[in-house]
């Protein structure tokens, strides 16, 4: 499987045949997989440790501890066991994904009262883990600045100027989940073709991943190789586009598919926890005669289990 790793600092810095090489493994990487590996994007790994041991006492709280600040898909607040089935949105019927997740989305208001109302509501900050806003909104300011680094990149990469998307992104939407994967100690055994996160692709623009290596984690598909282990390095965020960038490049680019393995049984105290921060445009954008927030509130709600 071929998903490049680009080196943020050789893009911004390095001299031009380095750039003409970065150019083209992004291409290269995006039209078989729709995924990359991104190192020098400056972000610290103390922060995104400090995220996780935060949550992770959210996560191991009671169910009627966490129950008061419960959610369905495209909300924000607590989504629990069974909320979500990806799968739903390619249309395959699956089990609940097992999985449990903090969801967060952007929330800075546009003044316009019935877009904010579907798209900038306030978040929710469990009171249980008071050090938990802190290090996430840190965080979230940095993925904004990441995202629209490789936007500028990936318009490079198809030969546009280097704003031919962040001028869409003036007062984007995003999300970001926070997803807790426990072992089969804690869920038992997953059902037939029950996934932690079943295969799909994703919604909007960019998607920046911080994972851990794991048994039960992430896969990739291409046509040449179907389902393989994605890539890990522990420096690198793991980027795959979705389907509103696929669509914007014509199907240049396709939007990475992709599912995370249920947990193993030969490791069942298995636990993982993944950062996910997914990146979208101004609500209203056009996308080759697509509305794209249209396009995203019918995906969120294909994936809502129950």
């Amino acid at each position: 499987m071929t998903i490049p790793t680009v080196d943020l600092r050789a893009w911004r810095s390095g001299p031009p045949e380095a750039r003409q090489e970065i150019k083209r493994a992004v291409d290269d990487g995006l039209r078989t997989a729709g995924f990359l590996l991104v190192t020098g994007h400056d972000v610290a790994p103390g922060l995104r440790t400090a995220i996780r041991e935060e949550s992770r006492s959210f996560f191991r709280l009671p169910p009627e501890a966490k129950q008061p600040y419960s959610v369905r898909v495209g909300a924000r607040g607590w989504l629990g066991p069974g909320a979500e089935a990806n799968s739903y949105a390619e249309g395959t019927p699956s089990p609940p994904d097992l999985k449990e997740s903090l969801s967060f989305a952007a929330d800075e208001p546009t003044g316009d009262a019935a877009v904010d109302a579907e798209w900038f509501a306030p978040n929710t900050w469990p009171a249980e883990t008071p050090g938990l806003r802190a290090c996430v909104e840190t965080y979230l300011r940095l993925m904004r600045t990441l995202s629209d680094q490789l936007l500028e990149l990936l318009a490079a990469a198809l030969g546009e100027p280097e704003d031919f998307f962040t001028r869409h992104t003036g007062h984007p939407t995003w999300g970001f989940n926070i997803n807790w994967y426990p072992g089969r100690d804690r869920v038992g055994t997953p059902e037939p073709g029950q996934f932690r996160i079943g295969p799909h692709t994703d919604f909007g623009t960019v998607t920046v991943l911080d994972r851990q290596a794991g048994r039960g984690g992430l896969q990739v598909f291409t046509d040449a190789d179907g389902w393989q282990d994605a890539p890990w390095d522990p420096e690198a965020f793991t980027i795959n586009i979705g389907d509103l960038m696929a669509r914007w490049t014509g199907g240049r680019w396709r939007s990475g598919r992709h599912r995370v393995l249920p947990p193993p049984a030969d490791v069942p105290a298995e636990e993982l926890m993944s950062l996910v921060y997914f990146y979208e445009c101004d609500p209203g954008t056009d996308v080759r005669g697509i509305d794209s927030h249209v396009y995203l509130r019918a995906q969120l709600d294909a994936i809502a289990s129950g």
